[in-house]
């Protein structure tokens, strides 16, 4: 049995010492030292031995023991540095190469727009104002000359929270919130995010932008008005655009009328852009309703202003050539990344 003991552990240092991999380690480690190992097949015999030899073999078998479980640790330990070594050498970084740069993200072009749009009436001397976006019916509605039972109403398709809460239609509770405030001369505009309850097609979203502007002081008339809007658009589009006005109808504002500018693609000629009228349909615009400013605590007989609304979507799209309004919101890169 001592011959037994002496041949385990003689092949097992050879076997561990030429081992590759932790993998080989651990399988020499269950075939020497397992439950089922060679070791403890040895140590199932020593009931056969006589009093006397029992501990001198007990003694080598934890000798055998010991070594093997050392030869393993050892062993593991140098498969495990030349790992890490291997691993060092096929990571190193050559601080000479170039580095990579990072993708850098740019403007979304409905920011841009928006962006070039402000700094166009911050040069005119107008102020930015923002609000919240669940509004009162109050602000939404009613101070604009519309109550409830008022047919515009229908046209808006509100969402609603309860009968008086809901998402504002409109940038223009922000020009009634103003005017509340602060007494004439006003001078501002109100971007920002809008919602009606419209199904998503190519022109038409849920959520959308809108910039409105507003005017009010002694004096102003509708030539300010046309003044201000052809200054815009010359700055947005080129000085070569031409606008003109329709009559139209706002509860907010009397007289009123849509504006349109020459077709930036054909230049008034007619295509497809323009349906062959040479003309696009741009915002919609008027002299504030008296109405309204005595809602807001202003005399309309001292004081006169002009009101204005241009869908932010709708220049991006113009400005860029881009035919689908959800093109905007679809975060696709490939499009994004030609702006």
């Amino acid at each position: 049995m001592k011959e037994a003991l002496q041949n385990i552990q003689r092949t097992a240092d050879e076997l561990i010492a030429k081992a590759t991999d932790a993998a080989a380690v651990d399988e020499l480690r269950v075939r020497f030292l397992g439950k089922k190992g060679e070791l403890t097949a040895i140590l199932k015999q020593m009931g056969k031995l006589s009093a006397e030899e029992r501990p001198v073999i007990g003694a080598l078998a934890n000798e055998v023991r010991e070594a093997i479980t050392a030869d393993i640790t050892r062993r593991t330990k140098e498969l495990e540095d030349a790992a890490l070594q291997a691993r060092l050498a096929g990571e190193e970084i050559d601080v000479t190469l170039p580095g990579s740069m990072p993708a850098v993200g740019k403007r979304h072009p409905f920011e841009q727009v928006l962006n070039e749009l402000k700094e166009i009436f911050l040069g005119m001397g107008f102020d930015i104002v923002a609000g919240p976006e669940v509004e009162l019916d109050h602000y939404n509605f009613e101070m604009l000359n519309m109550p409830k039972s008022h047919p515009a109403r229908d046209t808006q398709d509100t969402f609603y929270f309860t009968e008086n809460v809901l998402l504002r239609t409109q940038t223009s509770p922000m020009q009634i919130r103003t005017m509340e405030k602060q007494q004439p001369p006003i001078r501002i505009i109100c971007p920002g995010r809008v919602y009606r309850s419209d199904a998503v097609d190519a022109t038409h979203s849920p959520i959308f932008h809108q910039c409105e502007g507003l005017v009010v002081d002694k004096g102003i008339t509708f030539s300010d008005l046309k003044g201000t809007l052809e200054l815009f658009i010359k700055k947005l589009y080129g000085e070569d655009t031409r606008v003109r006005f329709r009559p139209h109808h706002f509860p907010y504002t009397e007289p009123s009328a849509e504006m349109d500018m020459s077709c930036f693609k054909c230049g008034g000629k007619g295509c497809s852009m323009c349906k062959g009228e040479g003309w696009i349909e741009i915002l919609g615009c008027g002299m504030v309703h008296p109405k309204v400013l005595e809602n807001c605590g202003i005399d309309p007989e001292v004081y006169s202003g002009f009101a204005f609304g241009v869908g932010l979507e709708r220049i991006a799209m113009m400005r860029y050539g881009i035919d689908d309004m959800r093109l905007l919101y679809e975060n696709d890169l490939r499009f994004l990344n030609q702006f």
